[in-house]
């Protein structure tokens, strides 16, 4: 049977050697680089990537406007209309009019399963170009929760990596000491008694 005995590394202890008392110091830092230093670079990267969208949207709503639209062709490619229909977009000739300007035409996206006659809801920019709609709140906290969640995880990959690294030097030095040992040690253990 094995006795473990916590903290064995932090004691004093004539067994204790250099080494152990690097790795147990190692071992708490890395715990709290994991568990406070890491989930705090998510947050900041998180708040950071909010502020840009949320102030790229601010932007894209100043840009561009909303026009109902009728569509006036067949789409290029037909397509069955399915439970999402945001899903597969395709492009299709659309007319609409705008004040002061009067009746346009031109392509558009529009969803799967939209025939000829019926009216969309199409994003122009300030040039007249179809654009995606600017991004709405769900989309902007979809961002931020991704970018935080990114950012948490290679920071925790990065103290991972580099606690794995400092231990197989720490082995490296650990053995080299046991061979110093060894070499001082060993020739009275394996001298012959006579």
């Amino acid at each position: 049977m094995r006795a473990r005995v916590r903290g064995w590394r932090w004691r004093r202890n004539p067994l204790r050697r250099r080494s152990d008392v690097v790795e147990a110091w190692t071992v708490l830092v890395v715990a709290v680089l994991l568990f406070v230093v890491a989930p705090l670079v998510g947050v900041a990267a998180g708040l950071h990537a909010h502020d840009k969208a949320q102030t790229l949207a601010a932007t894209q709503r100043a840009e561009r406007h909303q026009v109902r639209a009728t569509v006036i062709g067949d789409p290029p490619e037909r397509r069955t209309a399915t439970r999402d229909d945001r899903e597969h977009p395709y492009r299709a000739q659309v007319r609409w009019t705008e004040p002061g300007k009067g009746a346009r035409s031109g392509w558009a996206r529009v969803t799967a399963g939209t025939r000829t006659g019926d009216v969309v809801s199409v994003w122009l920019d300030t040039r007249g170009r179809n654009v995606a709609p600017p991004p709405d709140g769900v989309a902007i906290w979809q961002h931020t929760v991704t970018i935080g969640l990114c950012a948490a995880g290679g920071a925790a990959g990065v103290v991972v990596l580099g606690h794995t690294v400092g231990r197989r030097i720490a082995l490296r030095h650990r053995l080299a000491e046991w061979e110093r040992e060894w070499a001082r040690t060993g020739p009275r253990w394996t001298q012959p008694r006579t």
